[in-house]
C-alpha cells in the first residue's frame, strides 16, 4: 500500500523539528567537495551527525527548510513505503515550497530498488547525501548501479581525538604535563579504550547497557533478519568465537569444527556466509594475509571489530585483544576498508606482523605489553626479521602505556603508547 501523501508531508515537517534540535559535533569529514555522497558504516556510527551537520551549516548561511529535504527510512510512520513512493517525496517538497531542495536520505538501502531513484537523482543534477548500515551499499555492483555518479565514504565511530574533543579533555603538550590533567586524560583514554567511540554512548556513566542495545540492533536486525538466519544461536557463537580470535588468523574450516563440536553441526559453507553478513553489517572487519596463496587470501583471514565497545560485550579481560582491535580500527580508517582492501594486510609466514602497510612500507605490531623477556623477544624477532621479506621504513610496536627507542642492523624499532600513536598519525 502505497504511502499517505499527507503523512509523508507531516513526517518531513518533524524531520525539520528534530534536525534543528540537535546538538551537531562536526566530524572532519568533507562535506563541500562533491555533490553526490554514500556515507556508510555501522549503526550509531555518526553518519546521521554528518547529514545533520551539512543541515545546520546550510541554515546557518541563510538558507531555509525550502531548500532542504530530509527523511529518516527507519522512521515506523515508513513501514508501507516502497520504491514507487520515491518521486512521492519530491512531489510534497514541491507543493509545500515551490523549490528543488538538496535531499539527504538516512538508511535509505531499507527500501529496496532505492539505487535506481538515487542515480535518476543524480542524472537530474540533485545534490544528494545518503547514508545506509549495510557494505554491500559500498560494493562494485551498487556503485555500478549508481553509474560511478556517488563518492564512497566509510564513516566510523569517533576517533580518539574526536572523543577527546567531545570530552571536552586537552591533550596539548601542557596539559599531558601537568599532574591532574594527565589524570584526566588517562581516564578517558582508558575509558575510550574498552568502550570504544560509538557517539550517543560516550556521555553515559553505564555504557554497557547502551551498547548492548546497539549490539543487539546490529545482531538481531542487520543480520538474522535481514538474512533470514534460522539458527541465531549457532551466529552469536561464531561472533564470540572471532572476538576471541581477534589476534589470530582463522579459517572457515577452523570456525566450522569449533561451532559443530558445541551446537549442532555447521557447514563451511555457512560459515563463510555468516562471516559475510556480519560483515555487510559493519560489524566486522576482515584483513587479509600478503603472504597468503591465492587459494587462501579470503578463507584465511583475521578479523576485527568495528568498535571496542562493542568487542568488550563478546570478552571477558582480553585487554590484549582490544589493543589490537583499536590499531586495526585506526589503519583502516586512514587507508579504507572496501571488498578488495589491498591497503592494509598482516603477515603470517615464518614470522607473525599484525599489520603490514606496502604503500608506507611500515610494520606495526600490537603488544599490551613487553615487559614480559618472551613477549618482547617475540614482537621484537619479528620486525627484526620482516625487512628480508618486505621493505620496512618504519617498524613500531604499539603498546598500552610503554616507550622507547630500539636499534638494529635494519634501523629502529619505535615503541610507542598507544594514545601518543592514535593522537600522531594522520586521519586520527
Amino acid at each position: 500500500m502505497a504511502i499517505d501523501r499527507n503523512t509523508l508531508r507531516q513526517i518531513l515537517l518533524d524531520n525539520q523539528k528534530d534536525v534543528e534540535q540537535y546538538t551537531v559535533f562536526p566530524r572532519n569529514y568533507d562535506l563541500d567537495s562533491f555533490p553526490l555522497q554514500v556515507f556508510v558504516g555501522v549503526r550509531r556510527s555518526g553518519k546521521s551527525f554528518l547529514l545533520f551537520q551539512k543541515m545546520h551549516q546550510m541554515l546557518d548561511e541563510g538558507h531555509t527548510w525550502a531548500d532542504m529535504l530530509y527523511l529518516d527510512f527507519e522512521d515506523t510512520r515508513l513501514g508501507g513505503f516502497s520504491a514507487e513512493d520515491f518521486n512521492l517525496i519530491l512531489e510534497c517538497h514541491q507543493e509545500m515550497y515551490g523549490k528543488r531542495p538538496m535531499l539527504f536520505f538516512d538508511e535509505m538501502q531499507n527500501i529496496e530498488g532505492w539505487e535506481k531513484f538515487a542515480r535518476n537523482l543524480a542524472d537530474k543534477k540533485y545534490s544528494v547525501f545518503i547514508t545506509g548500515s549495510n557494505a554491500k551499499m559500498l560494493s562494485k555492483e551498487i556503485m555500478g548501479a549508481l553509474g560511478g555518479r556517488y563518492l564512497p565514504v566509510e564513516v566510523y565511530p569517533f576517533s580518539f581525538t574526536e572523543y577527546l574533543s567531545y570530552m571536552n579533555v586537552p591533550y596539548d603538550t601542557l596539559s599531558l604535563t601537568a599532574t591532574e590533567s594527565k589524570a584526566r586524560f588517562m581516564k578517558a583514554y582508558r575509558e575510550y579504550f574498552t568502550w570504544g567511540g560509538l557517539p550517543e554512548s560516550i556521555h553515559l556513566p553505564v555504557k554497557r547497557n547502551y551498547l548492548s542495545s546497539v549490539y543487539q540492533k546490529i545482531y538481531l536486525g542487520d543480520i538474522v533478519q535481514r538474512n533470514g538466519i534460522s539458527t541465531p544461536r549457532l551466529l552469536q557463537l561464531m561472533i564470540r568465537k572471532l572476538a576471541e580470535s581477534v589476534m589470530q588468523p582463522v579459517s572457515y574450516n577452523r570456525i566450522s569444527k569449533i561451532l559443530s563440536s558445541l551446537s549442532g553441526k555447521i557447514s563451511v559453507p555457512t560459515v563463510s556466509n555468516y562471516i559475510g553478513f556480519a560483515e555487510d553489517a559493519w560489524l566486522l572487519l576482515r584483513l587479509r594475509n600478503i603472504a597468503s596463496a591465492f587459494s587462501e587470501k579470503e578463507s584465511l583471514c583475521k578479523y576485527y571489530f568495528i568498535d571496542n565497545g562493542l568487542l568488550s560485550l563478546q570478552l571477558i579481560g582480553g585487554e590484549n585483544i582490544l589493543l589490537e582491535n583499536l590499531v586495526a580500527l585506526s589503519l583502516f580508517r586512514i587507508y579504507g576498508h572496501d571488498d578488495d582492501n589491498e591497503r592494509v594486510f598482516f603477515y603470517h609466514a615464518n614470522i607473525e606482523v599484525d599489520f603490514y602497510v606496502p604503500e608506507e612500507e611500515l610494520a606495526i605490531q600490537a603488544a599490551y605489553s613487553i615487559s614480559d623477556p618472551d613477549t618482547f623477544s617475540r614482537e621484537t624477532g619479528a620486525l627484526e626479521k620482516l625487512p628480508l621479506v618486505h621493505p620496512c621504513r618504519r617498524r613500531i610496536i604499539v603498546t598500552y602505556d610503554e616507550e622507547k627507542t630500539l636499534t638494529d642492523k635494519h634501523g629502529t624499532i619505535e615503541i610507542i603508547p598507544c594514545w601518543k600513536w592514535l593522537m600522531n598519525v594522520k586521519g586520527n
